[in-house]
């Protein structure tokens, strides 16, 4: 039995087959081929069970056609979208006053509260007067001797000017008096201006803000020698409270077209024309809006952005310098944009595709021009149309004219407002 099948495991399998396919007889010259006339011989002494099952491994059938895929479609919506600019912000106070002393000499008190209010003119600090009231105390007496000086040469020009035109007096002596009384009234002047200089040192001795705002914690501990250079405390307006951000050239000129639009001049008058809103580090949208206050002379070589300033209303001082948020403002208006899921976008070596199913259930794949997004949407600018059903998902498997089963998961969601990413 084993060497039957060898020798049947050696015949071709295509005189297997025509063998078993042969319904009639087949004829066969009076010297068949030696393989052909080996093959009669095994087959006359197989048994019947193992031949059977030798021609039927012949008729096996064609494996059946796949089904088409099934693929999730969503429809391509058109619609009137604005789109939002979204910018890193940073927070700043309106007015940051550095409170450094006028004179030097120990810090004796700090007379206010940490992180509180204060008022233009509230006194911070006080540093030892003692030393300044004593130089005060010098110069008024200095200023008492000069007085005294100018009288009495006031008193001998008076005395000697009859004499002169008397002729009982000498001119030369008189015009020497004379010179005597304008020194004198010159050091009289000179001593009254170190004396207010004195009680202005004095003065300084009480160290006061020069702007109302919060003050934030003493840099200099009470005890410490302070000088003229030393850093006391730093005092910032907040209400309002000013919000720095960089936009592109691009978005500069999108802006500046918008309020054009609102018979403004430019971005810097547009006012409440162009309101900013700002979100904050926890997600949530602050409750005042702001406006442009300021721009920058010119864009920056290195980044191709322009710094930009707002402000908002601060009431309460909630808002701190040096915070974190972003700032959003509508920078122009789509008319007739086409929208589709961001998911429906497949992004193949710097280009990107679209999986378009046709009437005949037919896909085809679509290069596309992108636009911004729009919440989970993208807007595109070419290479569909509203009403296409694109593939959202099993995008990557798809092939061109591939055969589909669509299912039809959800049209694109209408934005209502939209922010890009990454700006």
């Amino acid at each position: 039995m084993l060497s039957v099948k060898r020798r049947i495991s050696q015949l071709p399998g295509a005189s297997l087959c025509l063998l078993t396919n042969a319904r009639k007889p087949v004829a066969v010259s009076s010297s068949p081929p030696k393989g052909l006339r080996s093959f009669f011989l095994v087959l006359r002494r197989a048994s019947a069970p193992f031949a059977l099952l030798l021609l039927a491994g012949c008729h096996k059938a064609a494996p059946p056609a796949p089904p088409p895929l099934k693929v999730d479609t969503a429809t391509a919506i058109v619609q009137t979208v604005p789109i939002f600019g979204e910018w890193v912000a940073t927070l700043d106070g309106m007015v940051n006053a550095q409170i450094q002393p006028q004179v030097g000499g120990y810090l004796i008190s700090q007379d206010y509260k940490e992180g509180s209010e204060v008022h233009k003119g509230q006194v911070l600090f006080e540093i030892d007067p003692r030393p300044w009231q004593a130089t005060q105390d010098q110069a008024s007496g200095s200023l008492a001797q000069a007085k005294a000086q100018y009288k009495l040469a006031t008193v001998n020009v008076n005395r000697d000017t009859p004499l002169v035109l008397a002729q009982a007096y000498s001119q030369s002596s008189l015009d020497t008096e004379l010179g005597t009384q304008e020194a004198d009234k010159a050091s009289v002047e000179s001593a009254e201006a170190t004396l207010e200089s004195a009680r202005l040192n004095v003065g300084f001795t009480k160290v006061r803000s020069l702007i109302d705002g919060v003050a934030g914690q003493a840099a200099i501990q009470v005890g410490n020698l302070v000088s003229t250079t030393s850093q006391l405390v730093e005092v910032s307006q907040l209400n309002p409270i000013k919000v720095y951000f960089f936009i592109s050239e691009q978005e500069y000129m999108s802006l500046s077209a918008r309020t054009h639009s609102m018979g403004k001049t430019d971005l810097l008058s547009s006012g409440d024309t162009l309101p900013l809103t700002l979100t904050l580090a926890n997600n949530q949208k602050f409750s005042k809006t702001g406006h442009v206050i300021s721009v920058d002379r010119a864009v920056s070589t290195q980044t191709g952005s322009i710094r930009i300033a707002a402000s908002f209303a601060n009431p309460h001082n909630l808002l701190r310098p040096n915070q974190f948020g972003t700032v959003s403002a509508q920078t122009e208006v789509l008319t007739d944009a086409v929208l589709i899921p961001q998911r429906a976008v497949n992004e193949l070596q710097g280009s990107y595709q679209v999986v378009v199913v046709g009437a005949d259930n037919i896909a085809h794949l679509k290069t596309v021009t992108l636009g911004p997004s729009v919440g989970t949407n993208m807007v595109i600018l070419k290479g569909i149309q509203g009403g296409d059903q694109v593939v959202t998902e099993g995008i990557d498997k798809m092939k061109e004219g591939m055969k589909v089963a669509p299912h039809s998961a959800a049209s694109s969601t209408p934005p209502q407002g939209q922010k890009p990413q990454g700006n």
